[in-house]
């Protein structure tokens, strides 16, 4: 089984039909529906496998995101044709919703007596990208359950300029500024440093107007119709780091312009800062640092230690994709990000009918997850090696990735290499 957690499916596709001609959807959980949930959860639409055959299951996909992303990893001209298929339809962008969704396709698959791979062709900038997070923590627990693996795009932020990083040294000042050109009504930047480090923020506005010294605690200032809330966290029992979240609000074109975060030291026993802003598809790529990092711009939970991570590269060239989001080692020494898959150009099935061409690590990481599919088959269910899930599958999709003689792996960009199913096998 492989399941996916994306904005729907298109049931009616051909891509998604056995050779009986009957539907290999065993499951579809719409949590934007009214209707019966699954069991367990408290909202949603779920359909089981005999409602989709029998046609009393919606098959909506707006986007047509999760139609082709599925079609990349379990059509009939997909990675793994003959896979069984259950999918999760979002209501938003709530990581609670995305936990919810991981547990709900694992406990799919074994009730129905199958291995599974979970595609998350999903991304958030809200964490300290270190694998600290209740979010990280949680896949990485979901990634540890027997027959299982994850899989995670990587993200589309390696040339979106949403990623500041510097050192404030005792007593020093470091300036991150930023332009903001969006219509949305909220935007936010979640900085991250070592708990120990003492830092006093002051923000200015585009108008010129200065929030003042920003110490321990909370603060919600107003500034004519804009809005800013400031909430200094604390360490938890899954996170030794300290985040101080700026919530910017105000009708749309009123965060428009250029902001500067003034960074003053204190008490410095480590002094690094990380800050990101929200994702290219929340935001787009013009509101973005002014200086920004490239690396460690791939997005949750893909930074979590036990999913595969995938980024893209272009197939016609052999290059790097560049907005592939990049996955430098973190603190701890984790390399985060493990192998690339063909992310521009994509040809997959379109919500509707036919077919149409798709770009984006959304992509990259469905071949990931046929290809863990197929070996799961080959180990897990017709018994050449039982314990072939999880980080075992991790291991030889790296180990057999391909790799250039000019470059050392693993490395920010690629990874362990590019994607070599037959090499890993072999």
């Amino acid at each position: 089984l492989i399941g996916f957690v994306d904005s729907g499916l298109d049931l009616t596709h051909p891509e998604f039909l056995g050779e009986d001609g009957n539907s290999r959807v065993t499951a579809l959980w719409d949590m934007t529906a009214q209707g019966t949930p699954p069991e367990g959860f408290r909202r949603g639409a779920f359909y089981s496998g005999e409602d989709i055959a029998a046609g009393r299951a919606p098959s909506g996909d707006r986007s047509g995101h999760g139609t082709a992303v599925a079609a990349v990893a379990a059509g009939r001209s997909g990675t793994a044709p003959g896979a069984s298929i259950a999918m999760v339809k979002l209501a938003g962008a709530q990581t609670t919703d995305v936990m919810r969704a991981v547990k709900f396709l694992l406990d799919q698959a074994e009730a129905q007596g199958m291995p599974c791979v979970v595609n998350l062709s999903y991304g958030t900038n809200w964490g300290s990208h270190w694998g600290q997070t209740l979010f990280e923590s949680y896949i990485d627990q979901s990634a540890q359950r027997g027959r299982s693996a994850i899989v995670c795009a990587a993200g589309n932020e390696g040339s979106g300029a949403h990623h500041f990083s510097g050192r404030v040294e005792e007593n020093g000042v470091l300036d991150a500024e930023f332009t903001i050109s969006t219509r949305r009504e909220q935007v936010y930047l979640s900085l991250w440093k070592n708990f120990s480090d003492e830092v006093v923020f002051d923000l200015t506005l585009p108008s010129g107007q200065s929030t003042g010294p920003l110490t321990e605690g909370e603060r919600r200032l107003r500034f004519n119709s804009v809005r800013v809330s400031v909430s200094y966290g604390m360490p938890s029992h899954y996170s030794v780091s300290q985040e101080v979240l700026f919530l910017l609000d105000g009708p749309p074109g009123s965060l428009d312009g250029l902001w500067r975060l003034r960074c003053q030291g204190g008490k410095i026993a480590d002094g690094r800062l990380n800050i990101w802003l929200p994702t290219v598809e929340e935001v787009t790529d013009r509101t973005a640092f002014l200086q920004p990092s490239p690396d460690l711009t791939i997005t949750l939970p893909a930074t979590a230690l036990y999913p595969i991570s995938v980024g893209g590269f272009r197939p016609e060239t052999g290059t790097a994709s560049p907005f592939s989001g990049r996955g430098i080692q973190d603190c701890a020494g984790r390399t985060l990000l493990d192998l690339t898959a063909p992310a521009e150009g994509v040809r997959s099935a379109k919500a509707g009918g036919g077919y149409d061409a798709y770009t984006g690590t959304s992509l990259a990481a469905p071949f990931v997850s046929g290809s863990a599919a197929l070996m799961m088959e080959w180990g897990v269910v017709r018994g050449n090696d039982p314990f072939l899930y999880n980080q075992r599958v991790k291991a030889f999709l790296c180990k057999g990735a391909q790799r250039s003689p000019l470059l050392t792996y693993p490395n920010a960009q690629w990874g362990y290499g590019r994607l070599n199913l037959c090499a890993s096998m072999d």
